[in-house]
């Protein structure tokens, strides 16, 4: 039975960030994620997760300015020291916070820069942060996120994640496989993860359009959600969309697909 991480980012936003554990936690959730951690103390993050008996399955490697349209780093050439600075201070983070795997944005393509320069820089930090993390004992992720929500991001499909990885040839990489960015870009989803599953480190969901809740869109998840548990994938599914109103009266979807009790 498929197993559901909350984000905090983005589910329960109309509170504020810390408050957000406990209602995940009343609303039966047993593990959360989430993009940043770093606004915050590492003692107040942990205190937030063991009051509420909850698991931090996933956060990301710093990733710039992300109020100022930062998605990232890792390809851009002028940044590698502060790539590098936020890859030791991710993992000061996850081994605090008990996190087995943390996620690599790896940005949007900077402009003026010749690919093959892009392209060789992101694999060296991608190499750099794998070997940093395989000596924590820590999973590196990557994700391939859409062009329509991020133009320019510089990994769109899950040929494109797997063939860096396969360059970069670390045996603690591996794909974050979100629904909604590969239902943009690809389709073809249910195929797609049986044939990659081996290769899947963690899954997110949204519905498209609109990055809502299951059941708003065009997205089978009657299928698609037995599918993945058939297929025996045994990881978290992080529950990664924009509610369409209060967080609490969207969660009927967990209901619908009789995954969870609620």
């Amino acid at each position: 039975m498929p197993r559901f991480s909350a984000n905090l980012s983005m589910l329960f936003n109309e509170v504020p960030f810390l408050e957000r554990f406990a209602l995940a936690s009343k609303e039966g959730f047993q593990a959360v994620e989430f993009l940043f951690p770093y606004e915050h103390p590492i003692e107040e993050i942990k205190s937030c997760l063991d009051v509420n008996n909850l698991q931090l399955v996933l956060h990301n490697l710093p990733a710039g300015n992300w109020v100022g349209g930062d998605r990232g780093l890792a390809c851009d050439p002028e940044r590698m020291v502060e790539f590098r600075e936020g890859v030791k201070l991710a993992i000061e983070y996850a081994l605090a916070l008990k996190v087995e795997q943390l996620n690599c944005l790896v940005g949007k393509a900077p402009p003026q820069t010749e690919h093959e320069v892009m392209h060789r820089t992101l694999v060296e930090n991608l190499r750099y942060a794998a070997a940093a993390l395989k000596e924590a004992n820590l999973r590196l992720l990557i994700e391939p996120i859409n062009t329509f929500d991020v133009p320019d991001f510089y990994i769109n499909t899950t040929k494109q994640a797997l063939c860096l990885l396969d360059e970069v040839d670390a045996d603690n990489t591996f794909l974050q496989y979100d629904i909604y960015h590969a239902q943009r870009m690809e389709g073809d989803l249910a195929s797609t993860l049986e044939r990659h599953l081996h290769r899947i480190g963690h899954i997110q969901l949204a519905d498209n359009p609109g990055r809502n809740e299951p059941g708003t869109g065009e997205i089978n998840f009657d299928f698609l959600l037995p599918h993945i548990d058939r297929m025996g994938y045994t990881g978290w599914i992080g529950c990664e969309y924009t509610p369409m109103h209060r967080t609490e009266d969207g969660l009927v979807w967990l209901k619908r697909f009789a995954y969870v009790d609620t």
